[in-house]
């Protein structure tokens, strides 16, 4: 195959996976334009449209979908061989892309990282904060950060934090005017800050549990976001209750500045972990990066 065909394959698969030019054009640090021109160049020369294109969205054509599925795997299998080579060299080095929210790689990944990656200079990692559930094969990350439940059999899974507690809190001020809730009905007479789900759009559900007996409760308020840092936020500027973990709010609680309420409703969590496909080639790199985040003794 031609040298140039490989790239611009690339490139197509980039466009293919993000069904987006401008999202792909954004992960290569390319120009639309650029992108444009080389799915159009590599479509004239095989003589088959890849990519049906409409003002709203981007998705494969047959064509494109059957290069989507046979060549993608074909050349990242040679990506992984190349890396497994440049691994012999004397010191571990190569690029690990990892994908996990935005409080988790501020309060465990990067603490960790950041007392060991000055040893390892030709290693570099790229972080990026997302609440989906990301398919990190398909998008080619190298680690993903989730909940224990959440981590899909196939995986291989580290263990990075202990099980995690819930908590439902609002601030002194907000409470000055207003009891405090005992339970899920009670909630429905509070301002219950949201959180929107990236992966299905739809607002989550407080998971609640209470003596064996799990219940979901939609949350009811003048506030939804995207992220949990901004949950936060709001309930410590007294504008409702948040439900969120621990190690974001119990600080907090501890201080004064929030309230915890409904402590016997909220369950805990199974743990964050680590985890990457079983399939990987296991690269130094990798291997020194989850034994930097993973959980010690």
């Amino acid at each position: 195959m031609a040298r140039e065909n490989i790239n611009d394959i690339l490139v197509f698969l980039a466009v293919a996976r993000e069904r987006s030019f401008t999202r792909a054009a954004a992960k290569l640090g390319m120009t639309q334009s650029a992108l444009s021109h080389i799915i159009r160049a590599l479509e004239a020369r095989l003589g088959v449209r890849l990519l049906t294109r409409t003002t709203r969205s981007v998705s494969p054509t047959e064509a494109g979908e059957r290069l989507l599925q046979n060549v993608a795997p074909r050349l990242e299998e040679i990506e992984a061989e190349i890396a497994a080579v440049s691994d012999l060299g004397d010191k571990p080095a190569g690029t690990i892309r990892i994908t996990a929210t935005d409080h988790v790689i501020d309060n465990v990944l990067w603490p960790r990282l950041a007392a060991v990656l000055p040893e390892y200079p030709d290693i570099h990692v790229e972080i990026s904060a997302d609440y989906r559930m990301v398919d990190i094969a398909a998008e080619r990350y190298d680690i993903g950060v989730r909940w224990g439940d959440q981590v899909e059999k196939d995986m291989i899974a580290v263990r990075l934090t202990p099980d995690m507690r819930t908590m439902i809190v609002g601030s002194p001020a907000y409470f000055a005017h207003r009891p405090l809730p005992a339970s899920p009905q009670d909630l429905s007479k509070h301002n219950c800050v949201g959180l929107r789900l990236a992966s299905a759009g739809g607002v989550y559900a407080w998971e609640l549990r209470h003596e064996g007996r799990d219940l979901e409760m939609r949350p009811r308020g003048q506030l939804i976001f995207n992220s949990a840092y901004q949950m936060l936020g709001a309930a410590l500027s007294g504008c409702g209750l948040a439900f969120v973990t621990e190690d974001l709010a119990g600080p907090h609680v501890r201080a004064g500045r929030l309230v915890s309420v409904m402590e016997d409703w909220c369950p805990s969590f199974p743990g964050l972990h680590a985890y990457y496909p079983s399939r990987r080639h296991s690269s130094r790199a990798l291997a020194l990066v989850i034994d930097a985040i993973r959980l010690k003794d």
